[in-house]
């Protein structure tokens, strides 16, 4: 602690102006003089009048002698100051402190022993206050500032502006801010709450020392807020923005300032098309979307950009539609791809606009302009409001949302869609609800017969291709013609067997005539997709046994023979007596029931029209179909 006075002693030696705040074990706020061994230091000390000096003994035996010299030399102290003898130590123990009040000089010293003869005598010389003159104090000490002071005090500027500057202040007086109030129908505490008070002030500083006669007409001089003021000079006097100057040139010790009659407010800031979309309400959801995508920043830069900006009944109907609430549509993974398909780097006002005229957004995709006699519409979507013009760009409001144009798709589905011969197996995938499930990511390949190999079957069968589609087991015959994988031509074999989505397999069988899967030759091969590959074949494959109800591996059934051209059907399995047993013609007609008493039922198929049929075996929960055919 001793070190800390000592040094502190030494600092105040070597200044002319000293601090007065200093924490010491007096408790009171002074300049601290130490006395230790036969000396005080400082010995020589010039304080402003007004200012306190605090005694600390840092080692020793010492009192403080201001009233009658030790050595008998001729004091004449303007005013008596002693305090008693105290032990010091290293930590300091106060002996006492004294506030100057009187100009003049004084003498003191320590009056043990022969300290003094030794030299332990000081000398403190008061004199007077130095007053500051900075433009905080002009506008102090002004009776007509006394609102621009308060509003310094309650923004804190009064100790920046209190600092070496240079400073400019353009000040406007009561009457003026008072006149401000009104205009806004504000009161003046309700202008010194203002959350923009301190950006108001700062355009009424520069940061330099602007005299009357380093202004010129038409000047524009850089505010501390970053804004520009403007001067105007004529024969009625000098004008900063739209305020006179009624007193000029009140020098201060860091600058200047001029007296002005009106408040200068700051330009509003540039309004952006995020700005406006903010500020309607119309738009809240917009709004919200903008901020959950982090648009809000690109939006609000330089552009220029042109925003398709949907109401918030326009993403109701939306999200009515897909059953979405706000919620989802915030936390939907493409809306940022949404929101930039309404938007176009590029000012395009409604006169900009032509009909037909297609105009490519963020999103890299065009938008359609149409123009008819109902109005302007944007793709689906009408403007209903156009032309809000913002510093960044312009919006328009349009009723309905902007959805991105959906990519094109090349699943297997698409390719049966799309070809000219496959009009009856797309009909046929419609039929049995197979089209979502093979638009899916697969992997699948799929065989896929041709409309003459599809014609040929029915003729086979003497049945309509209307007929085909009515079958029960639609779906099992074209679950046959499906692998859940990517076999391309390159990756089959012969002899290769192949699982479909069935359960049952195909065979490939490669000779110098082609490929074969089962009876049916690969006419095209490896047609690609997106979600797989199509081969092209000349027959319909047709499965050797399907599963209606459930997989029934518990229940084994045999049909035989097959075709059953000799008038008899052996149908043989591992059931139980009672087991229903019931055949359909390819028509989707029954033509034979019967309840089994043993594992081996014979029917007649005397009666029966040539063509397709089905026998299904049902016990309990389980039931097996099998396809044959009759000639």
């Amino acid at each position: 602690m001793k070190k800390v006075f000592y040094a502190f002693g030494l600092l105040m030696a070597g200044m002319m102006s000293v601090a007065t705040a200093q924490d010491n074990p007096c408790g009171v706020e002074g300049i601290v003089v130490e006395a230790q061994s036969f000396s005080y230091t400082p010995s020589d000390l010039e304080i402003e009048s007004g200012q306190t000096v605090v005694w600390v003994n840092v080692d020793g035996f010492h009192d403080v002698n201001g009233a009658e010299s030790t050595l008998g030399d001729m004091w004449n102290n303007p005013e008596s100051f002693s305090f008693g003898a105290v032990n010091g130590s290293t930590e300091g123990v106060c002996i006492g402190s004294h506030t100057f009040t009187v100009e003049g000089t004084y003498n003191y010293d320590c009056s043990i022993g022969s300290h003094a003869a030794n030299g332990m005598v000081a000398t403190i010389t008061v004199v007077p206050t130095q007053q500051s003159n900075t433009v905080v104090d002009v506008i102090v000490n002004s009776d007509d500032h006394t609102l621009l002071e308060a509003a310094v005090i309650e923004a804190g500027l009064a100790e920046a502006l209190s600092g070496d500057g240079p400073f400019t202040v353009f000040a406007p007086t009561d009457d003026a801010i008072v006149a401000l109030t009104e205009e806004l129908g504000i009161t003046a505490e309700d202008l010194l709450a203002l959350p923009n008070l301190g950006e108001i002030l700062q355009y009424h500083v520069v940061a330099a020392a602007a005299f009357s006669t380093d202004l010129s007409d038409g000047q524009s001089i850089a505010t501390l807020l970053g804004e520009e003021v403007t001067v105007t000079v004529n024969q009625n006097g000098v004008m900063i923005n739209n305020a006179m100057v009624t007193v000029a040139d009140i020098a201060a010790d860091n600058g200047v300032v001029h007296v002005i009659d009106a408040v200068l407010l700051p330009p509003p800031a540039e309004t952006t098309v995020v700005d406006i979309i903010v500020e309607s309400e119309l738009h809240t959801i917009l709004e919200a979307a903008v901020i959950a995508a982090d648009l809000a920043t690109t939006l609000s830069g330089e552009g220029p950009f042109t925003v398709f900006a949907p109401t918030d009944a326009a993403f109701e109907a939306l999200m009515a539609a897909l059953g979405v609430s706000v919620e989802d549509l915030l936390e939907y993974p493409e809306l940022t791809n949404v929101l930039l398909g309404h938007v176009v780097a590029g000012q395009a006002l409604a006169s900009d606009l032509s009909d037909g005229q297609q105009i490519t957004t963020l999103l890299d995709a065009d938008v359609v302009v149409s123009i008819t006699a109902d109005g302007v519409f944007i793709n689906q979507a009408q403007v209903i409001v156009a032309d809000v013009t913002a510093g960044n760009g312009v919006v328009h409001v349009i009723d309905a949302v902007l959805l991105p144009p959906t990519p094109p798709s090349n699943t297997v589905v698409d390719i049966i869609v799309n070809s000219d011969d496959h009009t009856l197996l797309e009909a046929a995938v419609i039929e049995a609800g197979l089209v979502e499930a093979l638009s899916g990511e697969g992997p699948f390949t799929v065989f896929a017969p041709n409309d003459a190999a599809v014609v040929a079957l029915t003729e086979a069968l003497g049945i309509t291709a209307e007929e085909l589609l009515a079958l029960p087991n639609l779906g099992e015959i074209l679950q046959y013609h499906v692998v859940g994988a990517s076999a391309y031509a390159a990756d089959l074999s012969d002899g290769q067997m192949i699982t479909t989505l069935l359960g049952e397999d195909v065979t490939v069988s490669i000779t110098a005539e082609g490929v074969m899967i089962n009876n049916a030759m690969v006419i095209v091969a490896d047609i690609a997709a997106d979600n797989g590959v199509v081969h092209v074949i000349d027959a319909v494959l047709l499965p050797p046994t399907a599963n209606a109800v459930n997989e029934a591996d518990q229940l084994a059934v045999m049909v035989y023979p097959n075709p059953a051209g000799e008038g008899e059907l052996n149908i043989r399995g591992n059931w139980n007596a009672g087991a229903l047993i019931q055949v359909w013609d390819g028509a989707g007609r029954q033509v034979a029931e019967t309840t089994a008493n043993q594992s081996w039922e014979r029917l007649s198929t005397q009666t029966w029209n040539a063509g397709l049929y089905i026998v299904r075996v049902t016990e309990g929960a389980y039931s097996v179909n099998k396809m044959f055919l009759v000639n």
